[in-house]
């Protein structure tokens, strides 16, 4: 019986979890603009945020990526000094840094053919 409600609750999490942060980031999309227009039918000025290059955005991705999993990495690297198998979970630290490369080399590719 217990270990159907761990399953149960590793799917539920799985499905639950992507939904509430896709949820909160709604509301506070929905919150920012909402108190925009408040702030615009009142007359009051708002700047504008400018809006980051796609290069901007794949460079933040990438350091953001690389610094989790040499984090991560870390983490792991120093639990498996009092356990070997968490070599094992560490070596998932790759997964992360290898996306994180690939963003930072779209960067650079996007940058050149800005330049071109």
């Amino acid at each position: 019986m217990n270990e159907n409600i761990v399953g149960f609750a590793a799917v539920v999490m799985v499905f639950m979890v992507p939904l509430g942060a896709m949820y909160t980031w709604y509301r506070i999309r929905r919150l920012q603009t909402e108190e925009r227009l408040a702030a615009i039918s009142r007359g009051v000025n708002i700047p504008m945020e400018p809006e980051l290059s796609q290069a901007a955005r794949s460079r933040r991705t990438g350091i953001l990526l690389v610094c989790a999993a040499i984090g991560y990495t870390v983490a792991f690297g120093l639990i498996a000094r009092a356990d070997s198998d968490a070599w094992v979970a560490a070596a998932f630290g790759v997964i992360p840094f290898a996306i994180g490369l690939g963003f930072f080399l779209d960067s650079a590719l996007i940058r050149r053919d800005a330049h071109v």
